[in-house]
């Protein structure tokens, strides 16, 4: 018998829309870097003009990546907030959600892509626990802190790499590149071969960049003790304020970036680009999530819907997302690794996307969990969701259930 749910009261609609809109943003950016060792940058030393155009334009406009990261906060309000109403156990919750959410991403990058961001969210989740007594005020400056520090770091290095450096050329780059084709072009234990020689570069990338998610995780800690977006999501003036003030210097913030990364300038400068994008990318970030709240409540109110049924199932749709890549550009099965441009790469993400926002509908309208989802959540829980949680035998010392809110984590 399917089960049809409604969006309960105990959810935030706007929440669930902005996190299925940053799954596009995720997608396109592991696309590039799932399809070839090139495609990031516009494809090799003769790729087409349209390719390089298109890595420079995600390059510039992409940061959707820190919306993820502002909404896992966000929603760790929200589930410590319903774990405290219902009376249930919050420390040993999280540090079971906290471990399934590893366990799913160190699978997800023996198997299908290395630069898995969950076991890092892992980790940091465990800091934002003991975190969580901070008021608003005092999380934004422990943020903005995070995020200076990181950015003074590397626009020095950046700099330093600029003055006493040669830049990487393409012909030195180009065995390697050869030695990473034939192996994701390979059978199964080539392609996890080569899964496991790169996940300690992706480990350590990630480590250098966890000032920055930490810093978007308390951005959400603090918005959600202030209830932000209860507050703000329709406002239609305060929305648009924030889109007007913003977006120029976030976009422009952006072309510096793409510019580092993606040429003009050569491979010395990429860290410079990326300090640039530590200071600009959260200005970005926040005119398009205000941006796509004042159009839904404008001009397309049901798409809301669309967006929120995959944003209650982001996990699944993630990681389905390296799945079908990986079959689509590794050996597992297509093998079109460094085979494809950038161009289409992306036009591929379009139509990927597409299909999820449609599952998303179809099966949010069926099942209260998403496959992924419910894995989580029974980890977290000790039990499935369904059952009824175990009972200490004095009366009234035990603990008291579960509350009944779905997980919410990228």
């Amino acid at each position: 018998m399917r089960e049809r749910e409604a969006v309960r009261p105990g959810r935030v609609q706007h929440v669930d829309v902005l996190r299925g809109f940053a799954l596009f943003g995720i997608l396109l950016v592991n696309a590039q870097l799932m399809a070839g060792p090139y495609t990031a940058f516009g494809g090799g030393p003769h790729a087409w003009g349209v390719d390089r155009a298109a890595a420079r334009v995600v390059t510039a406009t992409t940061t959707l990546y820190q919306l993820f990261s502002f909404l896992f906060g966000y929603s760790f309000v929200l589930q410590e907030r319903s774990a405290r109403e219902s009376g249930s156990p919050s420390a040993p919750h999280h540090l079971r959600r906290t471990a399934g959410l590893f366990g799913l991403g160190l699978v997800h990058a023996v198997l299908l892509y290395p630069g898995d961001i969950l076991m890092t969210y892992a980790a940091l989740g465990l800091i934002l626990y003991g975190l969580r007594g901070l008021s608003p005020r005092a999380a934004l400056r422990v943020a903005v802190c995070l995020v200076a520090g990181l950015a003074v770091l590397l626009l020095g290095y950046g700099l330093l790499t600029v003055a006493f450096t040669e830049p990487v050329t393409p012909a030195q780059y180009a065995p390697e590149a050869a030695r990473v084709v034939a192996a994701y072009r390979g059978g199964f234990l080539s392609v996890v071969g080569a899964h496991l020689r790169e996940l300690p570069t992706a480990l350590g990338a990630n480590l250098m960049y966890t000032p920055d998610m930490l810093a978007a995780f308390l951005a959400g800690l603090a918005a959600a003790k202030a209830g932000l977006v209860e507050r703000r999501g329709r406002d239609r003036r305060w929305l648009r304020g924030v889109v007007v003030r913003w977006l120029p210097v976030g976009l422009a913030g952006g072309v510096v970036t793409a510019c580092c990364a993606n040429g003009p300038l050569d491979s010395r400068w990429f860290l410079v680009g990326h300090a640039v994008s530590l200071l600009t990318a959260p200005a970005l970030t926040a005119s398009y999530a205000c941006g796509l709240l004042l159009l839904l409540s404008a001009v397309r109110p049901a798409a809301a819907r669309v967006l929120a049924a995959s944003g209650r199932m982001a996990l699944t749709h993630y990681l389905t997302q390296s799945l079908v890549l990986a079959l689509v550009f590794t050996g597992y099965g297509f093998g079109l690794y460094d085979r494809v441009g950038t161009a289409v790469v992306l036009a591929g993400c379009v139509m990927l996307y597409g299909a999820q926002l449609a599952l998303g509908v179809w099966l949010m309208g069926r099942v209260r969990y998403a496959p992924a989802e419910l894995v989580l959540r029974t980890v977290t829980l000790g039990r499935s969701p369904g059952s009824s949680p175990r009972r200490s035998p004095c009366p009234g010392s035990g603990p008291a259930p579960a509350a009944d809110e779905p997980l919410r984590v990228p």
